[in-house]
C-alpha cells in the first residue's frame, strides 16, 4: 500500500482550491470548537510565594507571583485557579469553614474564589493602594489597610456572590488625638490583626513609622497607643540568653522612628504582641490595659549584636500548650547579620514572671533547602493529623517539619540544623529523579483483560490508602470524587512515566485524580540485566493487549504485561547470541515477559505494530529493528536509513497490496493483486526528512525517498490518515474539484483491485512547515509556520480526524483543520498555565485521539483540554471536592451547641455530634481536644450592625452591654400565655428565669405602683364598675364572651400542638442527618471502595 502511495506520479497538477469562506461555510471544526482549559493540575508552581491555611477543612492555599492558586488537600486532592490577570498575591485568606478564599493582587484588586465551584465569584479593585490586609476570623468580614493611613472593612455576601465596601472606617482623627499627632494619614498602614477572644470587637493597627493602635470598634474609640516614644522608657535587649534580660540605656536610635516589617499575637488573649522591624529589632510589647505601669510594656529581642542586620520578614508564635499566654515558640525569618547564612530561627521564650522578666530559653537556626518564600503553622486536632511547620521555599518547594522534628532539633544545644523534613508527597513526582518519557494509553479492550486490571489497579489503590492514612503529612482535606461506583469500575486510561534512573510508575488516569498503580523498578526479576538502570527514552502501549514496553539509552527493551499475574510467569531473555527463558515466582506487580538487548543504540521510538504482534524500535543511530511478541524473536535489524544516520522519529506498518518487486507509474496496471495481504510495509520516517517502505518480513527496503521541501528543517512528527477515518467537509466529500481527491481518482482505475486498495494521508510536521501528502512525493497542501514547531497531534470529533494540533517552542499553540490545514483557533501555554516552554519540554508531552494533551513544566504536570466536545474526565462530576459541605454543616452544628447561649441547657455536646466529629478523619480524637468549633464559638452577629453605620453613627439599639449579646430571650412552654387577655395579668412561673429578670421585673413592679399605696386590702366594686370594665351588659354578653375566650384558647392550644410536633419532627430529622453523616464519614474514609 505504502508502495502505492509513493509511486504515484508526482506531477499530477493541483487543481483549484476553495476559497476560504467557502471552507468557512461547508467547515466541521469552526472556533466555537476552540476552548482551552486545565482538566487537572499536580505540583507546586516554581512562582509560588504566599500561602493560607484552612484548619478546619485541612486545606492548603498557595499564591504565585503569576496570578495562579494552588489549593492542596489529602489523596491527591488538587485544584488549580487561574486569575484573569497575570499579577502576583500580596495576600492570601480563607474564609474559615465557608468554602471561600480571598486573595489581594498586587494591582490592588480583592478576589474571592468559590472552591466548590473552582471559580472567582467576586472581585472588587481598591483605589488606594492595600498595604495590610486580615479577616475576621469565623466570618466574611474583612479589614483593608492602605497607604493613606485608612483602614476600612469590606464584606463578602455569599448568597449574592458580591463583594463590597462597608461605611465603617477608622476615623484618623481619632489616631491622632489618642497618639499626640496629626501625622497618622501621612503613614501607610503595614498590619491589621483583629485581637483574639475580643469576639470581633478590638483590631490592632499598626502604622510603618512604628506606631499601635488598639481600636475598639463597638464604642469608636482608641484602647491602647503605643509608639516609638515608648521605648524610651526601657532599654531591654535580649541576645540568646537563658537569663533575665539586662537593663541597659536607650541609644539615640531607638528613638527614632522605627519602621514595622512583620507583627504577629503571642498570646491567646490577645495581650502581647510581637513586632519586628525593618532594623531587625523584634519587640514584645504587653498591650493589657491593666499594665501598672508604663516600664514594664515593651522587651526588645535581638538575634544578632551587628550593626546592620537583615529586617524581620515573618513572626509567627506557637503556644507551649493550649491557651498559654505565657511561653511558646517564636519563628522568625529575618532579623540576623547581613551577609549570614539564610536560616529560619525558632525562639523559645518564656515570660511566665511577666513579660518584664522575659527569658529566652533557647535558639535553633533551622538552614531551609532554598530560598525561603512563606510559612504556617499547625496545630494536631481532629482536621489534622498532626502538629508542625509547613515551609514554602523557591522554587516551588514544601516542607515539612512535625512536632518530633521540631522538639529533637530545639532539644539539641547546637545552634543550626540541616534536617531532612518530610517533602510533598507529588502525585506525579517529576523530579529526583527527573522525568525523562511519557505516554498517554487509552483503554480499548474489553471482557476478562480490562476486568483483571481494574481489580488489580483497584486493589493497588487499597493498599496505598490504608499506607497513606498513617501518614505523617498533615493535609488530609478534600473528598475523593465518587462518580465512578466500585461494581461498574473500569479502567480507562492510563499515564506511564518513564524515569532517569530506568524506573516507571503506572498511574491510573481514568478520573481527574491520578492515582499510583505501580512503580516498575529498573532490575527485572529472575535475572541481573546490565544498563537496566538506564535512562528511559521510549514507551510504548498497546491497548489491544495491555502490553507496556519500554526503551532505554542503552538500546534495551522490556515488555510488560499489565493485565496478568501469576504465580510462575516465564522471562525471556534475548540478545544477538540467542534467547533464555527463565522462570520468576512470586511476582505481584505487572510482570515482565521479556527482555531485548541486541543493539547498545539510544531508542528514540518505540511503536506497536500490527494489531500488537509486532513491536517496531527506532534508534538514534539510524537503524530499525522489528520484534515478534508472540514469539519473542528479533525479525531483523536493519542499516541506517539515511546517509546521515539521522534519529527514527516515526514507525507504521500496514499491509502491502502488491506482490511484484517493480511497481509501474500511474496509469499502468499492476501485474498482479494477492486476494490476502499476507505482506506488510514498514514506514520509517527520519529526523532528516527521509521516507523508508521496509519489507515487513525481511527489513529490505522497498522505496526510498526524501520529502522534505526544506533540507534545514528537522522533521518533527508524521501523521497516516485512513481517508475513510478523515471528515469531509459539507459539498467537498466526494466532488472531482477538491485537490485531494485528483490524485485518488487519477489512480482509481490503476489497480485491478483498485476498489480494495486503501488510500490515506500523510501530514508531515517539520520545525517550519506542515506538508500534506495524497499520493506521490509532492505534498498537495504547504503551510509555512512563523514559528519553530515542537509537537503536533491529530484529534477526532464524532469519531473522525478534524484537526491537527500544533504546539511552538514559543509555548503558543495552533489549532487547524484537516485536511485544508485551515487555521481555526489560537492560544498559548502562558494564556492557559501561566508556562514558559522550556528545553525538552516536548520529550514529556503525550495525548490523546481526543486532543487531550498531559505536559510537564519543572515539579508541574497538567492535563490540558483545547476542544469543546472532548470531556474525556467527565468534568465537572468526576472532580474531587475541594470544601466538605458535610464537615462544614458538621461543625456549625457542633458550634452552635457549644456557643455561650446554649453550655447552660446542654452542658456538653451531644452524643451524636460527639461521635460525628470523632469519625470525621477515622481516628480516635479526645472531645476536650477538638479545637475547629472555635469559629462558631463567637457571636459575631453585632458586627453587621457595627459595620452597617459609619463610626459615632450607631443606632441606639447599639448601645447595650457586651456581655448582654449572646442573652437571647428564650421562651419555655411554660412562659407561654395562652390567655392574652390585657385586662388579666397572668403570673406565670418559670424554673429558668434567671436572677437579673427577677431584678428587672421588681423595677418594673415599682415603677407600675409608683404613687400607689400600701394597702393590699381589696376593694368591692358595683355591677357598673364591672360592666364599664368588661363593656357587657348581661350574663348573655358575658357567656359569648366566654365562648370566644375558649375558641381562642383552642387554636392557641392547636398552634402549640402543631409547634410541637414541628420539633420532634424536626429532632428525628437531626438524629436522621447524623446517622447519614455518619455512613457519608464511613464511606469517605473508604473512598477506594468508589
Amino acid at each position: 500500500m505504502f508502495s502505492k502511495f509513493f509511486r504515484k506520479n508526482a506531477s499530477v497538477a493541483k487543481q483549484p482550491q476553495p476559497s476560504a469562506q467557502e471552507n468557512a461555510s461547508n467547515a466541521i471544526l469552526t472556533s466555537k470548537d476552540i476552548n482551552p482549559r486545565v482538566n487537572l493540575h499536580y505540583g507546586i508552581p516554581s512562582t509560588a510565594s504566599v500561602m493560607a491555611f484552612d484548619p478546619i477543612q485541612s486545606l492548603l492555599a498557595v499564591g504565585t507571583l503569576d496570578g495562579r492558586i494552588k489549593v492542596i488537600g489529602g489523596d491527591n486532592i488538587e485544584g488549580l485557579l487561574v486569575s484573569p490577570k497575570h499579577f502576583p498575591f500580596k495576600y492570601l485568606e480563607f474564609l474559615q469553614n465557608q468554602g471561600f478564599l480571598v486573595s489581594v493582587s498586587s494591582e490592588n484588586e480583592i478576589q474571592v474564589w468559590d472552591l466548590e465551584q473552582r471559580r472567582m465569584t467576586s472581585s472588587l479593585r481598591w483605589e488606594s493602594s492595600i498595604t495590610a490586609f486580615s479577616v475576621i476570623h469565623g466570618s466574611s468580614y474583612m479589614y483593608v489597610g492602605d497607604e493613606y493611613g485608612m483602614v476600612y472593612v469590606v464584606k463578602y455576601n455569599a448568597e449574592e456572590a458580591s463583594l463590597a465596601p462597608l461605611p465603617y472606617y477608622v476615623p484618623t482623627s481619632a489616631i491622632d488625638e489618642a497618639s499626640g499627632g496629626s501625622s497618622s494619614g501621612q503613614h501607610s498602614i503595614v498590619g491589621v490583626l483583629p485581637q483574639p477572644s475580643s469576639q470581633g470587637n478590638r483590631v490592632l493597627i499598626a502604622y510603618d513609622n512604628g506606631l499601635l493602635i488598639l481600636w475598639d470598634v463597638c464604642e469608636d474609640k482608641v484602647v491602647v497607643v503605643k509608639g516609638n516614644k515608648d521605648l524610651q522608657l526601657t532599654g531591654k535587649i535580649a541576645v540568646n540568653s537563658q537569663e533575665e534580660l539586662s537593663q541597659e540605656e536607650p541609644s539615640d536610635d531607638e528613638q527614632l522612628e522605627k519602621e514595622i516589617s512583620a507583627l504577629c499575637w503571642t498570646s491567646g488573649s490577645g495581650t502581647v504582641l510581637a513586632v519586628g522591624y525593618v532594623d531587625g529589632d523584634i519587640m514584645l510589647w504587653n498591650l493589657s490595659t491593666n499594665v501598672p505601669s508604663k516600664g514594664n510594656d515593651v522587651v526588645k529581642l535581638q538575634l544578632s549584636s551587628d550593626e546592620r542586620r537583615l529586617p524581620v520578614i515573618v513572626l509567627h508564635w506557637r503556644p507551649k500548650r493550649s491557651r498559654d499566654d505565657c511561653s511558646g515558640q517564636l519563628f522568625v525569618y529575618g532579623g540576623d547579620a547581613i551577609g549570614s547564612e539564610e536560616v529560619l530561627t525558632i525562639l523559645n521564650l518564656d515570660w511566665s514572671a511577666g513579660i518584664g522578666k522575659l527569658k529566652c530559653i533557647g535558639r535553633t537556626d533551622i538552614t531551609l533547602g532554598g530560598s525561603f518564600a512563606d510559612m504556617v503553622l499547625f496545630t494536631s486536632g481532629a482536621s489534622v493529623n498532626t502538629s508542625g511547620m509547613l515551609v514554602l521555599t523557591n522554587p516551588g518547594q514544601l516542607h515539612f517539619y512535625d512536632s518530633t522534628c521540631l522538639s529533637f532539633l530545639t532539644s539539641k544545644e547546637e545552634k543550626k540544623f540541616t534536617v531532612s523534613p518530610i517533602e510533598y508527597p507529588m502525585a506525579i513526582p517529576t523530579a529526583e529523579p527527573n522525568m525523562t518519557a511519557a505516554r498517554l494509553g487509552v483503554i480499548c479492550v474489553d471482557g476478562n483483560l480490562l476486568k483483571a486490571l481494574s481489580e488489580k489497579i483497584s486493589a493497588a489503590k487499597l493498599r496505598r490508602f490504608e499506607v497513606s492514612g498513617n501518614s505523617a503529612w498533615p493535609l488530609t482535606g478534600g473528598i475523593p470524587s465518587q462518580f465512578l461506583e466500585a461494581e461498574n469500575y473500569k479502567v480507562e486510561r492510563v499515564y506511564i512515566a518513564g524515569y532517569q534512573d530506568g524506573s516507571v510508575r503506572i498511574f491510573d488516569a481514568t478520573c481527574p485524580t491520578f492515582s499510583l498503580y505501580c512503580v516498575l523498578g529498573p532490575e527485572v526479576k529472575g535475572t541481573s540485566i546490565a544498563g537496566a538502570n538506564a535512562p528511559v527514552s521510549a514507551l510504548a502501549f498497546c491497548s489491544s493487549k495491555l502490553t507496556l514496553a519500554i526503551g532505554n539509552e542503552l538500546g534495551t527493551v522490556l515488555l510488560y504485561d499489565l493485565s496478568r499475574t501469576t504465580d510462575a510467569m516465564q522471562l525471556n531473555f534475548i540478545t544477538e547470541n540467542g534467547k533464555e527463558v527463565y522462570t520468576v515466582r512470586g511476582v505481584d506487580e505487572p510482570h515482565c515477559t521479556a527482555v531485548f538487548s541486541f543493539h547498545t543504540s539510544h531508542i528514540s521510538t518505540l511503536q506497536f505494530l500490527h494489531s500488537g504482534s509486532r513491536l517496531g524500535v527506532g534508534f538514534h543511530s539510524g537503524r530499525v529493528a522489528l520484534l515478534d511478541i508472540n514469539t519473542y524473536s528479533i525479525l531483523f535489524l536493519t542499516d541506517c536509513m539515511s546517509n546521515s544516520c539521522s534519529p527514527i522519529k516515526l514507525l507504521d506498518m500496514r499491509p502491502s497490496t502488491e506482490t511484484t518487486s517493480v511497481i509501474k507509474d500511474v496509469g499502468q496496471s499492476e501485474s498482479k493483486c494477492m486476494g490476502n495481504n499476507a505482506n506488510q510495509e514498514v514506514f520509517v520516517v527520519t529526523k532528516d526528512g527521509q521516507f523508508v517502505l521496509l519489507d515487513g518480513n525481511t527489513g529490505n527496503i522497498v522505496f526510498s525517498q526524501s520529502l522534505k521541501a526544506e533540507e534545514e528543517s528537522t522533521v518533527i512528527s508524521m501523521h497516516i490518515i485512513d481517508s475513510s477515518m478523515m471528515a469531509w467537509e459539507s459539498g467537498a466529500t466526494h466532488g472531482s474539484d477538491n485537490p485531494l481527491n485528483a490524485d485518488q481518482e487519477a489512480t482509481s482505475g490503476a489497480s485491478s483491485c483498485g476498489n480494495r486498495a486503501e488510500t490515506f494521508f500523510l501530514v508531515l510536521c517539520c520545525e517550519s512547515a506542515l506538508h500534506l501528502y495524497s499520493g506521490g512525493t509532492t505534498p498537495v497542501q504547504t503551510v509555512n509556520l512563523s514559528k519553530p514547531c515542537c509537537y503536533s497531534i491529530t484529534f477526532k470529533k464524532d469519531g473522525k480526524v478534524v484537526g491537527l494540533i500544533v504546539i511552538y517552542q514559543t509555548g503558543e499553540i495552533d489549532v487547524r483543520s484537516l485536511p485544508d490545514l485551515r487555521l481555526v483557533g489560537e492560544s498559548n501555554l502562558m494564556f492557559i498555565l501561566r508556562w514558559n516552554f522550556k528545553t525538552n519540554m516536548d520529550k514529556m508531552i503525550c495525548s490523546s485521539e481526543s486532543g487531550q494533551i498531559i505536559l510537564v513544566n519543572g515539579c508541574e504536570v497538567a492535563s490540558v483540554s483545547l476542544l469543546a466536545f472532548e470531556n474525556d474526565f467527565r468534568i465537572p462530576d468526576s472532580l474531587p471536592v475541594l470544601h466538605d459541605k458535610v464537615l462544614e454543616a458538621a461543625i456549625d452544628a457542633a458550634a452552635y451547641n457549644l456557643s455561650p447561649s446554649k453550655k447552660d441547657k446542654q452542658g456538653s455536646l451531644p452524643g451524636i455530634l460527639g461521635g460525628i466529629l470523632k469519625g470525621l478523619q477515622g481516628g480516635k480524637v479526645e472531645e476536650q481536644k477538638v479545637g475547629f468549633p472555635e469559629v462558631g464559638k463567637i457571636n459575631l452577629t453585632h458586627l453587621d450592625t457595627i459595620f452597617s453605620n459609619p463610626p459615632y453613627l450607631k443606632p441606639s439599639s447599639m448601645d447595650f452591654d457586651e456581655d448582654d449579646q449572646n442573652d437571647a430571650v428564650e421562651l419555655s412552654i411554660d412562659d407561654i400565655d395562652l390567655d392574652f387577655d390585657e385586662h388579666v395579668v397572668v403570673e406565670a412561673s418559670s424554673a429558668k428565669e434567671s436572677n437579673n429578670d427577677k431584678k428587672d421585673k421588681g423595677k418594673e413592679r415599682e415603677k407600675l405602683f409608683e404613687g400607689a399605696t400600701t394597702d393590699s386590702k381589696p376593694k368591692i366594686r358595683t355591677v357598673e364598675e364591672i360592666k364599664a370594665q368588661y363593656g357587657k351588659e348581661d350574663a348573655a354578653g358575658a357567656a359569648a364572651l366566654a365562648r370566644n375566650k375558649l375558641a381562642e384558647r383552642g387554636e392557641k392550644l392547636e398552634r402549640l400542638s402543631l409547634r410541637t410536633e414541628e420539633l420532634r419532627n424536626g429532632a428525628e430529622n437531626f438524629a436522621s442527618m447524623a446517622q447519614e453523616l455518619a455512613t457519608l464519614m464511613e464511606k469517605r474514609n473508604k473512598w477506594w471502595r468508589l
